[in-house]
This record gives C-alpha cells, sequence and structure tokens, in this order.
C-alpha cells in the first residue's frame, strides 16, 4: 500500500481519501491556514465540518505547521486548494515538496494571461517548478456523492501516461472510474468552462421560481444546449480540440443539480443582482465567478483584437455583465444559435 498526502482539507481535497483508503493506502490530510478547525475538529472526532461526512477510519490529521512530517514517504501528493488558494499553493508550498512525487491537483480552472490566452494550473504550477509531474483532475464529481461512494467517472490529465496509469491504479475503484488524457490544456479548459455555463443554466431556475413554485426543465435544457455550443465553439477558439467539451458537458450537467453555483444562479435568476447574491451567499466560496471573469475578460480581449465575435458567446457576455455591470438577469433568447 502507498502514502498519499492530500494538502488543503476542503471539500473535495478532503473527498479523495474515500477512494484512497477504499484501495487501503494511509491517507494524510493537511488543513491550510485556513482550515484549523476542521482538523482540529476532525482529529477529535474524524467528522469534516464542511463535508458533513465522517471520513473514512484511518485518514490522518495535520496542521499546517506538521507538513514535513506528513510529506516524509509520501508516494503521491493531491493538491487539495480551491483556486483561491492555486497563488498560495505555487509560491508557498511546492518548493517544500520532495521533488521525485507526483502531484495531482483537484482544482479546476485555467488562469487568464491578459492577452485573451489561458494557461491550465499544471503549466501554471510547471512554471514555478520545471521538470515536476503535475496532474490534474476533471469531469462530473461533487464531493459529496464522492463521499458518499456514488459511482463516478472522472479524467485525469497530464504529460506522462506511464504516471497518470500509476495515478489510476491507486485511485480507481468500484465507485471511483478515471479515463485518462495528455491533452492538458484543452482538458483543464473543458472542465473549468462548466463554471460559467452552470450559472447561465441555473438563471432558468431562479426565474422559474420567480413565477411560481413550480422549476420547469425546457428553458434549463434550451440554455444548456446553448451552453455546449458555446464551449465548443471556446475550445476551438483557443485551438483545443473541441471533444474534450465532453468532459466538461458532464461536469455541467451535474453542478446544474446542486452546490454553490447553482445557488448563485438562482439567486440570480429570481432579480437579485450580483451584489446583493454575494451578500446572501455570504462565506461561500464561488469559483464560478472567478472562472467566468476570467473567461469573460479573455474572450473581450480577442474581440478588441478582432480574433472573436462577441455574437457567437452571448450567454458568456450576459453573465460576465451580471458580474462585472451588475446587469439583471434577462436570458438573451433571440441571439441563441
Amino acid at each position: 500500500m502507498s502514502i498519499i498526502t492530500v494538502i488543503g482539507s476542503g471539500v473535495m481535497g478532503s473527498a479523495m481519501s474515500f477512494p484512497a483508503r477504499a484501495n487501503g493506502h494511509t491517507v494524510r490530510l493537511v488543513g491550510t491556514m485556513l482550515d484549523r478547525d476542521i482538523i482540529r475538529h476532525a482529529k477529535e472526532t474524524g467528522f469534516h465540518l464542511t463535508l458533513e461526512r465522517t471520513l473514512p477510519s484511518g485518514v490522518e490529521f495535520y496542521q499546517l505547521e506538521e507538513l514535513k512530517f506528513a510529506l516524509t514517504g509520501a508516494d503521491l501528493i493531491i493538491g487539495g486548494v480551491s483556486s483561491f488558494g492555486v497563488d498560495w499553493f505555487g509560491k508557498d508550498i511546492l518548493t517544500l515538496l520532495p521533488s521525485d512525487v507526483p502531484v495531482l491537483s483537484v482544482t479546476k480552472g485555467m488562469l487568464s494571461l491578459g492577452d485573451g490566452s489561458f494557461i491550465s494550473y499544471p503549466r501554471f504550477y510547471s512554471s514555478i517548478a520545471p521538470g515536476r509531474d503535475f496532474c490534474a483532475i476533471g469531469g462530473p464529481c461533487t464531493s459529496y456523492e464522492l463521499a458518499d461512494l456514488d459511482n463516478t467517472y472522472v479524467g485525469f490529465c497530464g504529460r506522462n501516461m506511464d504516471s497518470l496509469e500509476r495515478m489510476k491504479n491507486l485511485l480507481e475503484t468500484s465507485f471511483y472510474h478515471i479515463s485518462l488524457t495528455t491533452d492538458i490544456e484543452g482538458f483543464e479548459c473543458a472542465v473549468a468552462l462548466k463554471n460559467v455555463y452552470a450559472l447561465a443554466v441555473t438563471l432558468a431556475v431562479g426565474l422559474s421560481l420567480r413565477k411560481g413554485d413550480i422549476i420547469h426543465y425546457n428553458s434549463q435544457a434550451a440554455i444548456f444546449a446553448q451552453s455546449i455550443r458555446e464551449m465548443r465553439r471556446l475550445l476551438s477558439l483557443w485551438g483545443y480540440d473541441d471533444d474534450n467539451v465532453i468532459y466538461g458537458a458532464g461536469d455541467l450537467y451535474v453542478t446544474v443539480f446542486g452546490g454553490r453555483t447553482r445557488k448563485l444562479g438562482t439567486l440570480l435568476g429570481m432579480g437579485h443582482d450580483f451584489e446583493s447574491a454575494i451578500k446572501e451567499l455570504s462565506g461561500v466560496t464561488l469559483e464560478s465567478v472567478v472562472i467566468a471573469s476570467r473567461t469573460g475578460e479573455a474572450v473581450s480581449a480577442l474581440v478588441d483584437m478582432g480574433k472573436a465575435s462577441k455574437e457567437e458567446f452571448p450567454l458568456l457576455f450576459h453573465i460576465y455583465e451580471i458580474i462585472k455591470e451588475g446587469i439583471k438577469a434577462d436570458i438573451p433568447w433571440k441571439s441563441f444559435g
């Protein structure tokens, strides 16, 4: 059996302890400076405060200052931070990690370079620590259902297929199923984009609730279809294989049906402006807002350079204007296609 050290005890990083422990591996869960209460409580009870689940028996818990010991003998390191923690992980943690141990990140997203292009988190980490083996997880998977052992089919991306195969052997179980790809940028872009379009689809949930107490699905399905169309266009715009949309489409589906992004989109659809919706969700990490803002900024830059047409992305720019300009939700149906 192997030793797997998870750095960042948020909900997804912590949920990775379930497939790891199911395969009999030693799991060391290390909290960030923001996770002190989570780790303290878990040490005493085994219960995770934000995942709201008891973690598997045998998981070991460490505060950040105990990181050095938690890394001793590790065969795999899982980066469990959200997109808000990527800079911290890259600048403060990577240099502390053993150089011969692969790193698998649960973080979904891309970093904008300011010129209309993006880089993936694995490439960002590689720019800080060249030569290291950085991989990432994407695809449809909520932390809560992974913890409940519901069947889940995700993708692992990385540069080296042999390394990916080893990670798959460590973590694949009867309920956690894994596909592999070396198309890091296309894969990561697709799974990041689902955050933008989950906001768009869930606007329809709020619009239905504004009219009455029945949630309708025709409008959600129509926006879902337009979302896939725009996601494929964006992948092609950045030079990626648009077949990667399959990873983002599954992730989009599961995100629409639950979680923080659904809550925000529903509030916006019900008539809240962005500022009041964010206040109502105070304390909730909203990666969808970060990714939607970055995507809107990047495509706006390409439009300004004459490399893209705003008319091809009506949903993207509607979400971007809700966030940046405070406009109210008003689905641009006539612009679909």
